[in-house]
């Protein structure tokens, strides 16, 4: 009796069991590969979201600096196609969706004189870590995949107050869809 018990214990895997626990594992690995390659996809998704948030920024702190200039007026700051120093009443911002162009002779991004300046391009350090201001080594971004749109209002019934709406509107490469990246603040002309 003892020995039929020890044969039994010493006999192994069968092929089937073998056949089984590799199928399972072939499933665990495939569906891993898909995570994979959802992970990769987030990544680069990730850097679009991140370059759209850092043009919004730029945009919303171009708004701040044009209110701190002391030849700009409060009435100024709104939608419209007056050229900075011009002595026009209406606004400095163009209101349509702008290509994203490096700031003009005004240093204001979003006004009349930006498309006089050409694209603008977002430099990275290169392999190295260290910016040199040249591409390469440098990695430069072109931006013609993004546009920009300043809504700038009145708020209300007060007209000491402007709500301010950016949109960044790029098309993300992996879904080949348009994505919006909207920045919406109120400001105040009072410094």
């Amino acid at each position: 009796m003892k020995s039929k018990i020890r044969k039994n214990r010493n006999r192994g895997f069968s092929l089937i069991e073998v056949m089984f626990s590799m199928a399972i594992m072939t499933i665990g690995l495939v569906s891993l590969l898909g995570v994979m390659g959802l992970a990769m996809a987030s990544t680069a998704t990730s850097e679009q979201n991140a370059i759209a948030k850092r043009l919004a920024n730029e945009a919303l702190e171009s708004i701040l600096t044009a209110r701190e200039t002391a030849q700009i007026q409060w009435s100024n700051i709104a939608n419209g196609n007056c050229a900075v120093g011009t002595g026009c009443t209406t606004g400095i911002f163009l209101a349509p969706a702008q290509n994203i162009n490096c700031a003009g002779v005004d240093g204001i991004v979003g006004t009349s004189d930006d498309a006089a300046c050409g694209p603008q391009i977002l430099e990275q350090a290169g392999p190295t870590g260290v910016w040199t201001g040249t591409c390469p080594p440098d990695n430069c971004i072109s931006l013609t995949n993004y546009t920009r749109t300043i809504a700038i209002s009145q708020y209300g019934a007060d007209a000491n107050l402007n709500n301010v709406t950016i949109t960044v509107t790029y098309t993300n490469p992996q879904l080949k869809v348009a994505q919006n990246y909207v920045l919406n603040t109120l400001i105040s002309q009072y410094r």
